[in-house]
């Protein structure tokens, strides 16, 4: 536990990558990605990840049920929201949550407001979004949202833990940290999850929690977060 805790990464300028000896160092810290090519990262990670998936999609299937019928009758449009996000080898796939929003988002001005911090780096979440629903505010709060992405998991999309998955254009000015955090299959929970959420809204610090997981992926690391999760889900630290 204490060694997670350890790594907690605080806002530190940017630096830059670079190739030395078939390792990715930041600044005089080399990053073994070695890690990411070793039995438990290519084998026993998956494997866990489809039997997980598997047996959770059946445990919470009445839920399911339940919340889709709930984002239907509250408002109008489709029971998912789906968007391309970027996954391991910097492929693109649906990511797939339930609907907490109005489809008409346009109409709402802070939506403009949202995309262009997004694309300033800046990970911007609303106090009181105008553009979520009633019944998305507590599918959000209790994160129960994000459950469909179990899917994800079990399509091979996606893993029980990882860098958290984002959409393309937030790498335009981070090319460096996206090869790094390309070498792993995003997650539903992750450092970032658990350690910061929305108490840390710039994207560079993200990518540095994203990198710390390529360095640290292993069974032993997996676990923990997932445990650290829990507590973090039940408080509805950071969800809005």
């Amino acid at each position: 536990m204490e060694e997670l805790r350890s790594s907690h990464v605080t806002a530190i300028p940017r630096e830059r990558y670079e190739e030395n000896r078939g390792t990715l160092q930041l600044a005089d810290h080399a990053l073994p990605v070695y890690r990411t090519e070793g039995l438990y990262a290519r084998w026993i990670k998956r494997a866990f990840d489809i039997a997980g998936s598997l047996v959770l999609i059946v445990l919470v299937s009445p839920v399911l049920l339940i919340v889709a019928l709930g984002v239907k009758l509250t408002s109008k449009g489709p029971v998912l929201f789906l968007q391309e996000r970027v996954g391991k080898g910097g492929r693109l796939f649906s990511f797939v949550k339930f609907r907490s929003m109005h489809v008409n988002q346009e109409e709402f001005p802070v939506n403009e407001t949202v995309k262009d911090m997004a694309e300033h780096g800046l990970l911007f979440k609303v106090e009181d979004d105008p553009r979520v629903t009633p019944f998305g505010r507590i599918i959000r709060k209790t994160s129960v949202d994000e459950l469909p992405q179990l899917f994800n998991v079990l399509l091979g999309d996606m893993s029980f833990v990882g860098p958290r998955p984002l959409v393309d254009f937030m790498f335009i000015r981070h090319p460096e940290e996206k090869e790094i955090r390309c070498l792993v299959r995003p997650g539903i929970t992750g450092f970032w999850q658990v350690f910061a959420r929305s108490d840390s809204t710039a994207l560079h610090q993200m990518l540095e929690y994203d990198v710390r997981y390529v360095e640290k992926v292993s069974l032993w690391t997996d676990l923990k977060l997932m445990l650290l999760t829990i507590p973090a889900v039940i408080s509805c630290r950071g969800a809005k």
